[in-house]
């Protein structure tokens, strides 16, 4: 790596004001790999006046400019796809291949996306005799997680240069590596200077600065509930639109008529993928009471199937969490639902018994569990399922909303007039009916505590848009 130790402002990589390094941490084997600059509030004032300078003329380019930019972008992204997957592997632990094909490939996969969108969205309509306009929101702070750390960079970069927005980006300290190349494709793609900044930082100092920041217009942040709190409360002293996308605790609604082998084994899958840490993992399987038996059999089988080790050997479908911090949290609750009665079905505490180090957490089910136990209120983001059982459909959908949180919800079922009616009391942003393929077209975002903005397709790309009307605009 070249440039892990510089932030990229106004086009050009920059030593940070005030040097200070933090380690960038292997968590498969718990040592240091590189380091990376981390910076404070005067690297953010050069970042965003950089930015300001550059709205407005970037507001100003033409629909074919900027799908002209997201091309080029494209095009760049595609040839360093295997870097940022290299990269993601190595910071967070993704097991290599996953981290290629599928982590790296949500940035392709938005790329395309918002191309085809920017290619006919319509900015401008008269109603009647006044000019409704869409027009960029102005300078925007981004802030990103590491659990997904490409696709979320892409679900905020791209549409707010589609928008024609400025921007200043911090992705997170403990993937920050993906985020560098990221940048160097933007600069070999020829984003115009002080269009793309990047800081790396915590959230405590860059962070703060950004969200606080009077010259940034609006805020958009991916991470937990209590840091998406923070941000909307430094937000809050320059009224800026702040759209988050925060915690989830999903509910896997399996209703009887669905086939069980094929159901629990299916999200036991998707709760175990990226080692768990997936804001809308299906963590909590409610099950018919007189399934339950069967169901812990079946989820007992699909969990130990799940081979733990090394993310670069290609036998390796579960690699460690990303971090001792996040280990340490995992471990705790595992005992807390042993200790509050939950039954341990498969995994436990500990490493697996053939690991020694690195941040390895052993696939493990609950059964039995209830809805006011700590299991099934925390989000865990680790590979840690429970099993609720439930008595009637009335119930299960009480219990399934029963959550401070909102941002998915599954449900299985063979008749699917009765799976639409269970989705459509779920009180969650996304609904997934008989675990559908992703779409990238569709709304993503939260309800409640889950936050409160929605991205992925046009519906990214209005969020960075303000709507002024002009009225009178046409003769009446």
């Amino acid at each position: 790596m070249a440039h892990e130790k510089q932030f990229y402002i106004d086009g050009s990589w920059v030593d940070p004001v005030a040097p200070a390094f933090l380690d960038v941490i292997d968590p498969s084997t718990e040592e240091a790999y590189t380091q990376i600059a981390i910076g404070g509030s005067a690297d953010v004032d050069r970042a965003v006046a950089a930015a300001r300078r550059a709205f407005a003329s970037y507001a100003r380019t033409s629909r074919k400019e900027r799908l002209d930019l997201l091309r080029a972008v494209l095009a760049e992204y595609n040839k360093r796809r295997s870097d940022v997957g290299d990269a993601i592997s190595r910071e967070m632990g993704a097991p290599l291949q996953f981290a290629r094909d599928i982590q790296a490939g949500r940035g392709t996969a938005h790329l395309e996306r918002m191309i085809s969108v920017l290619e006919t969205y319509p900015f401008e309509a008269v109603e009647g005799t006044t000019l409704i306009a869409r027009e960029p929101i102005g300078v925007c702070g981004l802030i990103t997680p590491w659990n997904w750390p490409t696709n979320q960079i892409a679900c905020k970069v791209l549409p707010a240069l589609a928008a024609g927005c400025t921007m200043v980006l911090k992705p997170s300290e403990e993937a920050p590596i993906d985020a560098v190349i990221w940048t160097e494709i933007m600069h070999a793609a020829g984003v115009p200077k002080g269009v793309y900044n990047m800081i790396q930082g915590t959230g405590a100092a860059v962070g703060e600065a950004m969200s606080s920041h009077p010259d940034i217009d609006m805020m958009s942040f991916t991470g937990s509930t209590r840091a998406g709190i923070r941000v909307a409360q430094a937000a809050a002293q320059t009224v800026k639109r702040v759209a988050q996308e925060l915690g989830g605790k999903s509910a896997n609604i399996l209703l009887p008529d669905v086939d069980f082998q094929t159901a629990v084994t299916k999200g036991i899958n998707s709760m175990m993928v990226n080692s768990g840490q997936s804001c809308t993992a299906p963590s909590r399987m409610f099950v018919p009471q007189d399934r339950h038996e069967e169901v812990k059999k079946i989820a007992k089988a699909a969990a130990e199937r799940f081979v733990v080790g090394d993310p670069r050997n290609p036998e390796t479908r579960l690699g460690p969490v990303v971090n001792s911090a996040q280990f340490e949290k995992i471990q705790k609750l595992i005992q807390a639902g042993i200790d509050e009665g939950a039954e341990l079905v498969t995994g436990g505490p500990g490493r697996p018994e053939h690991l020694n180090r690195g941040f390895y957490v052993r696939p493990t089910v609950f059964a039995n569990v209830t809805n006011d136990m700590t299991i099934a209120r925390e989000e865990i983001f680790g590979p840690v399922i429970t099993i609720l059982p439930y008595k009637s459909e009335e119930e299960v959908v009480r219990l399934a909303n029963d959550t401070i949180y909102g941002l998915a919800a599954y449900v299985q079922g063979s008749d699917l007039d009765r799976a639409r009616k269970v989705a459509s009391q779920m009180r969650a942003g996304n609904v997934h009916l008989n675990y559908p393929l992703g779409d990238t077209a569709a709304p993503f975002g939260g309800y409640k505590q889950s936050g409160n903005g929605r991205e992925y397709g046009k519906w990214g790309l209005e969020e960075f848009l303000e709507t002024k009307a002009v009225i009178g605009y046409q003769a009446a």
